[in-house]
């Protein structure tokens, strides 16, 4: 379990830089910002059908993203179960003793 979370980790930290990637290059209604960085560019390299083929990219990315950090937060949740300092604390303390109770006389 102790290499497993590093793998993950590096992994969501990976699929975080191209989903960031994916989403700059990918060419806006208005060619803001994608004009800016060679919006030409990505039409030579994947072809004229670029909005679509990023746009199933970046939902594929996006959907791995969620689904391991659901995994990393269940893993985590299981390696930091059990007591508490508090809790081991509260388990020494002895507890108080309990006084007999005597009945009380009627109330007339």
């Amino acid at each position: 379990m102790w290499l497993l979370m590093p793998i993950l980790v590096t992994l969501l930290v990976i699929i975080c830089l191209l989903m960031i990637l994916t989403i700059l290059m990918q060419r806006p209604k208005s060619e803001g910002l994608g004009a800016a960085f060679g919006g030409g560019l990505t039409d030579n390299l994947f072809g004229a059908q670029t909005t679509t083929v990023l746009t199933k990219f970046t939902v594929w990315l996006g959907g791995l993203f969620f689904a391991l950090t659901l995994l990393i937060s269940v893993l985590q949740v299981k390696v930091t179960a059990g007591p508490t300092a508090i809790q081991k604390q509260l388990m020494k303390a002895p507890s108080p003793a309990a006084s007999p109770v005597t009945p009380s006389a009627p109330a007339k």
